[in-house]
């Protein structure tokens, strides 16, 4: 058995925009890192956090990664194991990015790799969930299935939990930019109706259906009619600085789709190929730059493998 592990985890789409909190999937890059070495005092430790500028706490019973480690000891029942973690954060807190996942995810699966592989990927999603709980105080899982699986996901069901993996087309990529602005997940989530229109709904189920049909097919053209949300993204979009040009820009250049990532401000497009991500990212940063707002760029294909031992 091994006594230390370096995982890296990656950021995830969530919502990939029909599907709020059911659909999500993962990204070659930014993402998390976390080291992990075994200790000979019971108990789970945070002893080292860069990249964060101060904003996540060493205390374990509040931080993601060692909160949802202590759930997994408790779980095998070897609460009597000592662990001593460092995280680096490879990627933007609040970002829309999974940033919370990856850290989580990168945790779980260090832990699960020191214990022997006690456990699948899938059976490690209900832990990561609590991590989630305690950064944005709802455990949904469109972050953190994608970020331990890989590849697009479907959250079919909460209770019971049921979680399906989706093919990814050959080719497809994410643009993805990353406006610097501040949209805590709390409050846009707190933004979004509570109650929905029968019509409205029935156009969000046949596009979450469209965008999943879509995927099986190889179908590059209904995936992109399917990208289409009426419930949350209007008034979401609210929240992120010229969204509707950077929508217009991903459309004239070639998406397939574009929309928020997660709860924003990062938005992402779906594309057919390299090529085309790259001319989206370049002209939307441009069109911040014009409007004084810095960004990030990250251009990825579909991250099938999810996370990986370093």
């Amino acid at each position: 058995m091994k006594n230390s592990i370096k995982v890296f985890a990656p950021a995830t789409v969530a919502n990939v925009v029909c599907g709020f909190d059911v659909l999500g999937f993962a990204v070659n890059e930014p993402g998390d890192e976390v080291e992990m070495r075994f200790t000979d005092t019971p108990g789970v430790v945070i002893k080292k956090i860069t990249g964060d500028d101060g904003r996540l706490p060493l205390d374990s019973a509040k931080n993601t990664v060692s909160a949802s480690v202590q759930h997994y000891l408790k779980h095998i029942n070897r609460l009597d194991v000592g662990v001593e973690i460092e995280l680096h954060k490879k990627m933007p807190i609040g970002s829309g990015l999974g940033s919370s996942s990856a850290s989580t995810v990168a945790g779980l699966v260090a832990i699960n790799k020191l214990m022997g592989d006690l456990l699948t990927a899938k059976e490690l999603v209900p832990f990561a969930m609590k991590g989630e709980e305690l950064a944005c105080g709802y455990g949904h899982a469109d972050n953190v299935a994608p970020a331990l699986l890989g590849g697009f996901v479907l959250v079919r069901s909460y209770e019971p939990l049921d979680v399906i993996s989706l093919p990814t087309p050959a080719g497809m990529y994410a643009a993805i930019v990353y406006p610097e602005v501040d949209v805590p997940t709390k409050d846009a989530r707190q933004m979004i109706r509570s109650k929905v229109a029968l019509k409205d709904a029935v156009t969000q189920w046949g596009n979450v259906a469209g965008l999943v049909s879509g995927l099986f097919m190889n179908d590059f053209d209904l995936i992109g009619r399917s990208m289409q949300d009426v419930l949350v993204e209007p008034t979401r979009s609210i929240l992120i600085p010229g969204f509707e040009e950077m929508r217009k820009l991903a459309t004239e250049n070639g998406a397939i789709g574009f929309g928020i990532s997660g709860s924003g401000p990062s938005v992402f497009a779906l594309t057919r190929n390299e090529e085309t991500a790259r001319i989206i990212t370049k002209s939307q940063q441009q069109h911040l730059h014009k409007i004084n707002i810095n960004s990030k760029a990250f251009v990825s294909p579909v991250n099938a493998e999810g996370p990986r031992v370093i």
